[in-house]
């Protein structure tokens, strides 16, 4: 904790206090209380304890050691992709996929003082590059942080009056700085999507739209992939999201995390991933969960 600010460091105790007093409901998530991975805890699951960790492997090892029930890890955002290592994470940490979450991204210049006494601010790199505009027009110079949350507990812990920062009003809330502006991002589409880990997988009712998430590593020959494939174009079975990677240093076959609409049990969903084991190395399941929002619109 000692890399947090002070006021988060207190906050950070004192949350931690209050998960390990009640495991069985706790929620962890990586950054400082604030982060907009706290927002989706508390989106989420409004009563539960929510534990700050430092790294997302730390979130994912306190689930593992039912030092909490869950953990809420942000997957993708709309302007930059999927979050870097997260592939690697999900299917090594042996949980599952329960549910999924979108999350807003509305980013908010806070501060002390006031905001025309303002000339910097300081935020995650990622947070001060969405703002760019907004700041430029209030001549507002960007520096970076390490965390947005952190950023603002940072400012909540200055005397420079004209130090301001970018998070979310969580934080504001949480360091009690004042919002000068919400939304200040320069899209409006700003969300970021966030998925629920926990150690057993939950079962869905069956009129609930499923989504189901899986990795596999095809065979190093020609039109591996086309035939992996094949099973769900020929069964009816949308693929939302298909991404490759590359483990270890080798250049000689790619794994893929893979995101189809539907559940391994329907007859159609059934036929497609037999097809896809008979064409590949491995197929492991990460998890079938509710749909939070429709791949269509």
């Amino acid at each position: 904790m000692s890399h947090y600010p002070p006021l988060a460091e207190a906050l950070v105790r004192d949350m931690a206090a209050r998960a390990a007093a009640d495991p069985a409901a706790a929620v962890a998530f990586q950054g400082a209380p604030g982060a907009y991975s706290h927002q989706a805890v508390r989106e989420l699951f409004p009563h539960a304890p929510a534990l700050p960790c430092a790294a997302f492997e730390d979130a994912i090892d306190a689930v593992k050691s039912g030092a909490v029930a869950r953990a809420v890890i942000p997957i993708e955002n709309s302007l930059h992709g999927r979050v870097a290592d997260i592939h690697f994470l999900l299917p090594e940490s042996g949980l599952f996929i329960t549910a999924e979450h979108f999350v807003r991204v509305r980013h908010c210049l806070l501060a002390r003082g006031r905001q025309r006494a303002l000339r910097e601010a300081i935020s995650h790199p990622q947070a001060l590059g969405q703002c760019r505009l907004r700041l430029r027009d209030w001549g507002i110079a960007p520096s970076a942080f390490f965390d947005t949350a952190a950023a603002a507990a940072e400012v909540a812990g200055s005397d420079d009056a004209g130090l301001g920062a970018i998070a979310s009003r969580l934080a504001a809330e949480l360091y009690g700085l004042t919002v000068f502006a919400e939304g200040i991002e320069d899209a409006d589409h700003n969300t970021t999507r966030f998925v629920v880990l926990a150690r057993e997988a939950e079962a869905l009712a069956d009129d609930v739209p499923a989504m189901t998430s899986l990795n596999f590593e095809v065979r190093n020959v020609p039109a591996s992939l086309f035939k992996a494939l094949g099973g769900f174009a020929t069964n009816g079975i949308n693929i939302t999201k298909l991404e490759s990677y590359l483990r270890d240093g080798s250049f000689s076959a790619a794994e893929f995390y893979a995101e189809i609409e539907g559940r391994p049990e329907a007859p159609a969903c059934t036929l497609a991933l037999e097809e896809l084991r008979f064409h590949t190395k491995w197929v492991r399941m990460l998890g079938t969960y509710a749909r939070a929002r429709s791949r269509t619109e």
